[in-house]
């Protein structure tokens, strides 16, 4: 489990519970099929147990967040499949995603058109709100906006967490408009399988011009 390995050893290690790390001795390997019905199914009893125990732990659940690629296996392949058990456990609760989409440009394995086909009749069934991150775009305004000539992971994350924060910042702060996940889907949502948010972020400034920006609040 080398990526589990990698989030215990990063800065942000200590913000998870150890035993809440669930992990098999295999990955998917890109394949759908092996995500949904076999590796995957095995463990999703397992992560389950550690979404029921931390359930249990709230006043009052609003809903599930999860992160996850539509091109792999695991995300795609196991996490549509803990996505429809959660909703079987959990009918009532919101189920919010984020999806990295796959694109032809920023291509990882052939089987990513497929695996993301698969995915997405899952989410169409089974999710409240989907936000789609697109990989080939982020590259694009890494290289475009922030000037960047060869973007890392680290630089596509960061522009995906502030989104991912400037979206759930209705959540965690007090405000009139989409206080909750259910609000926000009220508003946004025109019918139930139309659930599927491109997101946006403004404004964004290379780091050599955060100096020549004024930002005043009168």
């Amino acid at each position: 489990p080398g990526t589990m390995d990698a989030v215990r050893a990063g800065p942000f290690g200590q913000l998870f519970r150890p035993d809440n790390f669930v992990f098999g001795q295999s990955g998917a390997g890109n394949n759908w099929a092996k995500g949904h019905y076999t590796e995957g199914a095995e463990l999703v009893d397992q992560v389950l147990d550690v979404v029921r125990r931390e359930a249990e732990g709230c006043d009052c659940l609003q809903g599930f967040q999860i992160t996850h690629s539509l091109g792999g296996g695991t995300g795609a392949g196991m996490g549509t499949l803990l996505i429809s058990k959660i909703r079987e456990e959990f009918p009532d609760r919101m189920m919010a995603t984020f999806s990295v989409v796959p694109s032809p440009k920023v291509s990882d394995t052939v089987v990513e058109p497929y695996n993301a086909t698969l995915s997405v009749h899952q989410l169409v069934e089974n999710s409240d709100e989907t936000f789609c991150i697109d990989n080939e775009a982020l590259y694009d305004i890494c290289m475009r906006t922030l000037k960047l000539s060869n973007p890392s992971y680290g630089d596509l994350n960061h522009l995906v967490s502030t989104v991912m924060s400037g979206v759930t910042t209705c959540l965690r702060f007090p405000g009139q408009l989409n206080s909750d996940l259910r609000k926000l889907a009220v508003n946004m949502v025109p019918f139930p399988r139309l659930h599927f948010f491109m997101v946006g972020f403004a404004p964004l400034t290379s780091r050599g011009a955060h100096s020549f920006r004024a930002v005043t609040v009168p």
